[in-house]
């Protein structure tokens, strides 16, 4: 009896041993069968993404030509928070590059911080009003400086691609964007919101641009608001002595007959043939400046840091 046991015992510690070997054996080749499907699916991506590489643009994927958006800007108590709503419009706007050019000596910090925390490519530049102009008791030219730098930018750095001047207290549809990216020479649409006819626009009759509707001709060629046209990078190499005269009222004119010669007929007209209303000269209310700030009695307060952001007289 104790030897058919000590038979049965032996008996069993085998399969045992035997089973656990199987276990073992079918885990190593889990393992390896793991191993070789991560490494296959890695190599595999690789291979694909490389594949990918070598593939042309499809027509979606075709770079876009840049856009030169040139924003004239000057510290007044309005315009970090009009900078702030320009800026987070161009966010939607691709291969673009916002010229800030502010009517100052040096640049502003606050500027400079509110432009970084948008994440908007830019240039941050600046271009003073020339003394003649600050003391004058009439209309002073204001941004025509700042424009004329956002030229001398361009001709220095750019080749190709398209200008435009968009006012920082304007009200922009993306889509205006998208349609003057392609502009051969000069395009142009309507604008909303300008003198007392609520529009400047082309007039377009039978497909052809006849003339301009606007409240205030003015003896103008082109009676247009500086948000309702945008030109060519190529073209402005084209025409070197081109620029803005420091003229009040007559900015837009001035730059637009400086491009000549130019003729009606290469003149595009979008916003669906001047038929929409793509942007809105929209002006912000003018805010006081900002009272005093008693330091003594909000010490060690928060409002102690926002009253670096307000501006003083």
């Amino acid at each position: 009896m104790t030897n058919t046991h000590t038979h049965n015992s032996n008996s069993n510690s085998n399969k045992m041993t035997g089973s656990l070997s199987n276990k073992m054996a079918l885990g190593k080749s889990i393992k390896m069968y793991l191993t070789i499907f991560v490494a296959t699916t890695c190599i595999y991506m690789v291979l694909y993404q490389y594949h990918l590489s070598r593939q042309p643009l499809t027509a979606n994927e075709v770079v876009k030509p840049p856009l030169y958006i040139i924003t004239p800007t000057y510290r007044r108590p309005e315009q970090l928070a009009e900078l702030t709503r320009l800026g987070y419009t161009l966010k939607h706007v691709l291969n673009l590059l916002w010229l800030v050019i502010e009517d100052a000596n040096k640049t502003n910090p606050l500027v400079a911080h509110t432009l970084d925390r948008i994440g908007v490519p830019y240039e941050y530049l600046v271009a003073p009003m020339p003394e003649q102009y600050k003391h004058t008791k009439k209309a002073k030219p204001r941004g025509v400086s700042n424009r004329n730098r956002g030229l001398d930018y361009l001709r220095a750095n750019a080749s190709e691609g398209v200008l435009y001047f968009a006012d920082d207290d304007n009200t922009y549809d993306v889509n205006i964007f998208e349609q003057m990216r392609y502009t051969k020479k000069v395009s142009m649409w309507p604008v909303g919101l300008v003198t007392k006819t609520g529009v400047s626009s082309p007039i377009i009759r039978e497909g052809k641009l006849d003339g301009y509707y606007d409240g205030w001709i003015g003896g103008r060629k082109y009676p247009v608001d500086m948000a309702g046209f945008a030109v060519s990078v190529k073209f402005l190499h084209e025409r070197p002595n081109a620029k803005m005269p420091f003229k009040p009222g007559y900015e837009e004119d001035g730059f637009l007959r400086s491009l000549a010669p130019l003729q009606n007929s290469e003149i595009e007209l979008l916003a669906d043939e001047c038929r929409d209303i793509l942007t809105w000269h929209t002006q912000t209310k003018k805010n006081p400046p900002a009272q005093p700030f008693n330091a003594t009695r909000y010490a060690n307060t928060n409002l102690a840091f926002i009253e670096k952001l307000l501006v003083r007289p």
